[in-house]
């Protein structure tokens, strides 16, 4: 195993010892610019040899081999299978070794643990998938009570940078009337500044979920990750959480 991006993240949470995650950087690879360095995104434009590249580093570093889905702003979860290129925004494993991964480049991404470490799961949550249930569909997946899940929220796009229209807002107030406190009205008229994170929590506390970490990471402002609304042509990094053997 060679040794990880000194730069790469690691969730700040009381995760079972087993219980392994990262969050990658754009720091460490091969990619070329506007991609530099350490895309991961197959499907942004980027030299498919360079991309190649990267991710078998990826796969030497942790040790474990993380499964990719083609993600597509949806709600649905699926088990994570080795060779399958699943279309969903969500995945969760029991097998050790195997890494749920999202990719995301402003979108929030949110990662799932047990306290007994036996399953494990990583959703990709744009504001699409987020109004549409995808955290709800991932702790469906996953089959456990509630109180004993642990969920880590990973860095995404913060509320002094994501302006949203009124129809985003009132896609979550119409489910949640609480989700009004996430929407500050913008500078320009009839726009709103939503917070991602909070609308995490709120959603995730309405089906019982209480123990969330993370949070506060903003892609936008923050240089080590790549970000959609700061440059359109980008790369995507990556979450990844996997159980030891």
């Amino acid at each position: 195993m060679t040794s990880w991006n000194a730069d790469w993240l690691l969730p700040d949470w009381p995760a079972p010892a087993r219980v392994r995650a990262c969050v990658t950087t754009r720091q460490g690879g091969v990619s070329a610019a506007p991609f530099d360095s350490f895309n991961l995104g197959d499907h942004v434009g980027d030299d498919p040899a360079a991309v190649a590249w990267n991710r078998q580093h990826l796969r030497d570093a942790l040790g474990c081999q993380p499964l990719w889905l083609e993600q597509v702003h949806s709600s649905v979860a699926v088990r994570a299978a080795p060779g399958a290129c699943a279309t969903a925004d969500a995945s969760w494993s029991e097998a050790p070794g195997e890494a749920c991964a999202v990719l995301t480049a402003d979108c929030l991404p949110v990662l799932f643990c047990d306290r007994a470490a036996s399953r494990v799961a990583a959703a990709h949550a744009g504001w699409r998938g987020l109004a549409g249930g995808v955290l709800e569909a991932t702790l469906e997946a996953l089959a456990l009570r509630p109180e004993e899940v642990l969920v880590w929220l990973g860095p995404a796009i913060g509320p002094a940078a994501f302006e949203v229209g009124v129809e985003v807002r009132e896609a979550f107030i119409a489910q949640h009337p609480a989700a009004a406190v996430a929407f500050l009205p913008s500078r320009n008229e009839g726009r709103f500044m939503a917070d991602l994170y909070q609308l995490a929590r709120i959603r995730l506390a309405a089906v019982g979920v209480e123990a969330v970490y993370g949070g506060g990471l903003c892609t936008f402002s923050d240089p080590r990750f790549y970000s959609y609304r700061r440059a359109s042509r980008t790369g995507r990094f990556a979450s990844l959480i996997w159980l030891e053997p």
